[in-house]
């Protein structure tokens, strides 16, 4: 029986992932422990676990290792240079080196690039539209996270095409964030931005308490408490990365299958966070919004 290694960051809950990658086998006809055994290892939302949790994987001697963002992908890649490694997805895999190019990835690493940097200049659009008056945003980057780089060069574009004010801080999945939002509170920001890789609950009910509407390009922000995100859809991304699983369990070397890049895009508006915040979203964003959490 094959065993595939999944290793998360664990933030937010890795539940949230299992339950779409195994909806994604189980229609590619793959069940855990009848024809396939998935062996999960979470970091707990602790970004310096991750090394130690991918060298498990390895000693367990898997298949095939299924890693999710960036930063688990580097751990996973940094563990072994032999054993399949499927990006379930990455945000800039050409740009973080972890592939040589889509076409041609080379090594171990294949998988599905869910353009998240690219898409960070799309959440500063969204955020003007929510919020006409917005001038100065506040923006956390994932500082254990490769993709952080950019994350923000997009960032920075995007702010100086629209005429925002940015206002970056640098933190980590496992950071004490009280101080971190009384001083963006202090510095009077209308909104903020969230990489994301950065997931944590605690990190949107802060946003919340704060009065802070919160935008990110990773649709699992918006299930944690986040207000809008425009991402890669989730599902898409997932049957991508069990299509790499099939094909490389039926001989296919990572080396050479293209990275594919998603071709369907989400966005998710959560109204509790909105009447929370007591904002009224703009009819026209709701119109095109293809998910509204309620």
């Amino acid at each position: 029986m094959p065993v595939i290694g999944i290793l998360l960051t664990g933030n937010p809950d890795p539940a949230i992932f299992l339950g779409g990658f195994g909806q994604a086998l189980r229609e590619a006809g793959y069940v855990d422990r009848l024809n396939i055994r998935l062996e999960v290892r979470s970091a707990g939302g602790n970004s310096g676990l991750l090394t130690e949790r991918a060298a498990e994987l390895v000693e367990l001697k898997v298949d095939i290792i299924v890693a999710s963002l960036t930063p688990a992908i580097q751990a996973a890649r940094q563990a072994t240079s032999d054993i399949p490694i499927v990006m379930a997805p990455a945000g800039e895999p050409v740009g973080t080196g972890l592939v040589e190019s889509l076409a041609r990835p080379g090594g171990n690493v294949t998988g599905v690039s869910a353009a998240t940097a690219e898409l960070a200049g799309k959440s500063l659009e969204l955020v003007r539209e929510v919020i006409p008056s917005a001038r100065r945003i506040a923006v956390l980057a994932n500082e254990a996270d490769p993709l952080a780089k950019p994350f923000l060069e997009q960032i920075n574009r995007g702010a100086r095409i629209i005429g925002l004010q940015i206002d970056t801080t640098m933190v980590r999945p496992e950071t004490r964030l009280d101080a971190v939002f009384a001083g963006i509170s202090d510095r009077r920001a209308d909104a903020l931005v969230v990489q994301g890789s950065l997931q944590r609950k605690e990190l949107f009910d802060l946003a919340i308490k704060h009065r802070l509407p919160s935008f990110s390009s990773n649709r699992q922000v918006a299930t944690t408490g986040g207000l809008v995100t425009y991402a890669a859809d989730s599902m898409e991304v997932l049957r991508g990365a069990v299509g790499y699983v099939d094909r490389i369990l039926k001989g296919a070397k990572p080396a050479d299958l293209p990275v594919v890049q998603p071709t369907r895009f989400e966005l998710v508006i959560n109204l509790r966070t909105a009447k929370a915040l007591g904002l009224t979203i703009p009819p026209t964003l709701l119109a095109r919004t293809d998910e509204v959490i309620e």
